[in-house]
């Protein structure tokens, strides 16, 4: 009873101060599937706890962000991207009054459909499956189908909504959602920058220059100027946006990402990993049972969307560990 009292205690927090633009927690939607509410934590405070202690989460301190195998200790992983995210979304949505409950557990969840060695491994697994491959589809599709020996974790309508519309091309059903999407957008351009710079591809004179003097010279300045832009624009509305100059801006700065850093960076490594993860959909399409058994449900029906789970599911390291085993002789061996 005691617990019951703490979480009406939020309830009525939330009423009192959430945006009316604002998600309830009380107000879901609600699961996929009905279970019995925890008597202390929201919705979407369990949401959050389930995608924190879930193995997808666990996975993506070894999954890329942008530099496969960087020689240092201080470039931006799976994991500290999502991390960045979830401070700017929940910095967007404590200063827009929106639940910032929600918009941590979308940011925390939004990249757990994403392949080994970053966009790379997207675009091969999106060559090869004839239904296609996109990460935010994946992302939805771990938590639904794949967690927990493929029960999923059952998470409410509005998280897993965010998650699948996250992208640029999507659109979220909520507030906090839109939040997140922006939040992606900030932390991904601004942090490759930095490890751009770090691994010595581009230096930052050679940013554009009109993107550096709307957001300064800076990550922390570029990131801090891009809050407070969608904060001014957007308090007291009914939508989160930037406005129109710095969206102009940061679409030029990636832009110019695209450009000088993630279609040429490394490509001979790209090219590596991309060889490397064509093998391994090769081989497992040709042998659906020798996939986990996890996967041999799908395989029954879908052997390429079978394929495309495990491999999406896999680190850096573990991919490079199962593509030797299968593909490099051992000492002796032959």
């Amino acid at each position: 009873m005691k617990h019951e009292s703490m979480k009406q205690k939020t309830y009525e927090k939330e009423a009192a101060f959430l945006s009316p633009y604002a998600m309830r927690s009380e107000l879901s939607r609600g699961r996929l599937r009905p279970e019995e509410p925890c008597s202390m934590r929201t919705d979407f405070q369990r949401d959050r706890d389930r995608i924190i202690y879930s193995k997808s989460f666990l996975r993506l301190k070894n999954k890329t962000q942008v530099f496969f195998a960087p020689d240092g200790d201080h470039y931006m992983s799976r994991l500290t991207h999502t991390l960045d995210v979830c401070q700017i979304a929940r910095s967007i949505a404590r200063c827009l009054s929106l639940n910032e409950d929600l918009a941590e557990a979308i940011a925390l969840g939004h990249d757990l459909g994403h392949t080994p060695f970053g966009h790379i491994g997207e675009r091969v697994l999106n060559r090869l499956c004839p239904t296609g491959f996109r990460h935010s589809e994946q992302s939805l599709r771990v938590v639904d189908c794949l967690e927990k020996d493929g029960a999923g974790l059952n998470l409410t309508y509005e998280v897993r909504d965010g998650i699948l519309n996250h992208p640029k091309s999507g659109n979220p059903c909520t507030l906090e959602g839109v939040a997140v999407s922006l939040a992606d957008r900030i932390a991904y351009i601004n942090h490759d920058i930095e490890d751009a710079i770090r691994a010595g591809i581009i230096r930052a004179d050679e940013l554009p220059k009109r993107p550096v003097k709307l957001f300064g010279p800076d990550t922390s300045e570029r990131i801090n100027t891009a809050i407070t832009d969608i904060v001014e624009v957007s308090e007291g509305q009914p939508f989160v946006r930037m406005s129109d100059e710095r969206r102009e801006a940061l679409d030029e700065l990636r832009a110019f990402m695209f450009e000088r850093v993630y279609e040429h960076a490394n490509v001979l490594i790209q090219d590596s990993a991309d060889r490397m993860l064509e093998a391994l959909y090769t081989y497992f399409l040709k042998r659906p049972e020798e996939l986990p058994a996890q996967y041999a449900s799908t395989a029954q029906t879908d052997v390429p969307r079978a394929v495309c789970d495990y491999l999406s599911s896999m680190s850096d390291r573990y991919a490079i560990n199962v593509f030797r085993t299968l593909y490099v002789p051992r000492e002796g061996s032959v």
